[in-house]
Order: structure tokens, then C-alpha cells, then sequence
């Protein structure tokens, strides 16, 4: 290639990039919500979990929060948060809510845990509609939503993703009135940045309170299991 040539292709490669750097640098407008990332947790307490009749005599006794991510939703609808508040909205044009079978999910899960004994002190929920509907269908006591317990796509609106998860932690620790245990209605992804532990929609994950600020994992149930636990355990069967 003589030289004129090869002066001619530099230049034209240089007005190239100069066009398309900026398209690789610029940052990619979205929605205005920002989604969290997962948060680093303090290690839990090791303890074994408990399972079957053990786990089901431990819960009558009182003393643990069993904290459940709502029921299954209608994944072909979206969460449209746009602004503060937004998520209580139960319009299913605007925000992911319970399908017909996460409602079932949750009266079943209810009536389980009715026919095993298992006293329920308070039932706290996140704002979210889906996880609200959740605890109310269980009908295992009055409902109280708490911002205390909210979803981490909406940190930014609530003093960031580890602000989120520490109301969350202290919330699963507080130890629940002598004699009975707490239920908690939220979302997977604050159990997981909140405690290190998932589970799908409508399981639970049951922790024990210490009394001083932490707690320690038990158990995972099911939609499934409590439905079992409560044909081998149940009062009356």
C-alpha cells in the first residue's frame, strides 16, 4: 500500500471511532428504579435445622419468626414503580400481583398451620400488594405492613440496599410474644440480603430470635410441606 494511501485509511479510521466511542460510553437510559443488588450479610449462628414432628413441636411452643416470600404471582405482568408508593398498588396493569393459585397457595399454607397448633402472635407484611394479599388469605391473624420489610428494587426509595436489609434483620430478630411466633409476608430478595437464605414463591424460612440482636436459621418449608407436616401432625386429625 503506498504511503498516501495508508494516510488516507488512519484518517478515516480516526473519524470513525470518534463517532462511535461515544454510543460505548454513554450511560443507558432506563426506567427510573434502580434494582439493588444483594447486600453482604453478617454469618449467621450455625444451627441444626430442625424438620417433621420436632420442627412442628418447636413452632407450638412459640419463639421463632417464619418469614414467607408471597405466594406465586403472575409473572406476565411487570412492576411499574415510578415513584414512592407505587408497589401498594394491587392493579395487576401496573404492579406483578397473586395468581389464582398463589391465592390458593396461601389459604392452604393458612389452614396448615391452623390445624398444626401453631400460635401466631403477629403477622406483619411488606407494602407490596402480592405480599399483603399473601398474609391476609392465610387468615392467621391481623395484618400490619411495614416498610420495614420491603422489596430491594426499591431500596433507592428507602435509604439504600444495606439500610433495607439491617430494617429487615431487625425486624426477623425481635423476638415474638411469649407463647407464639411471628409471621412475616415479603419478598426472596430481602430474605437473601437480609438473612443469606432463599426460597420460591409462598416457602418459608423459619428462624429462631436470640433475644440480642441476631437469630439463627431452622428450617426451610414448602407450600407443600406444611400441607404434609399438617396430614402426619395436625390436632384433631
Amino acid at each position: 500500500m503506498k504511503p498516501s494511501q495508508i494516510t488516507k485509511t488512519l484518517v478515516a479510521a480516526i473519524f470513525l471511532y470518534s463517532f462511535a466511542a461515544p454510543l460505548v460510553t454513554a450511560p443507558l437510559v432506563t426506567a427510573p428504579l434502580v434494582i439493588a443488588q444483594p447486600v453482604p450479610t453478617p454469618p449467621l449462628r450455625a444451627g441444626g435445622p430442625l424438620e417433621g414432628g420436632a420442627l412442628v413441636e418447636a413452632l407450638r411452643k412459640g419463639g421463632y419468626t417464619i418469614y414467607f416470600r408471597h405466594a406465586e404471582t403472575d409473572w406476565s405482568n411487570d412492576d411499574n414503580v415510578g415513584g414512592m408508593g407505587d408497589w401498594t398498588s394491587c392493579d395487576p396493569g401496573r404492579m406483578r400481583q397473586l395468581s389464582a393459585k398463589g391465592r390458593e397457595t396461601a389459604r392452604r399454607i393458612g389452614a396448615a398451620i391452623r390445624k398444626l397448633g401453631i400460635p401466631v402472635g403477629r403477622v406483619l407484611s411488606s407494602e407490596y400488594c402480592r405480599a399483603a394479599e399473601t398474609a391476609r388469605r392465610m387468615g392467621l391473624g391481623q395484618v400490619v405492613t411495614t416498610r420495614n420489610l420491603m422489596n430491594m428494587r426499591v431500596a433507592d426509595y428507602m435509604g439504600g440496599d444495606e439500610a433495607v436489609a439491617t430494617r429487615a434483620r431487625e425486624v426477623i430478630a425481635t423476638p415474638p410474644p411469649a407463647g407464639t411466633n411471628t409471621v412475616i409476608a415479603a419478598h426472596g430478595n430481602l430474605m437473601r440480603a437480609a438473612t443469606g437464605h432463599y426460597v420460591g414463591e409462598g416457602g418459608a424460612g423459619i428462624f429462631r430470635p436470640d433475644g440480642k440482636g441476631s437469630f439463627t436459621f431452622i428450617a426451610e418449608v414448602t407450600p407443600e410441606q406444611w400441607t404434609r407436616l399438617a396430614g402426619r401432625f395436625g390436632k384433631g386429625r
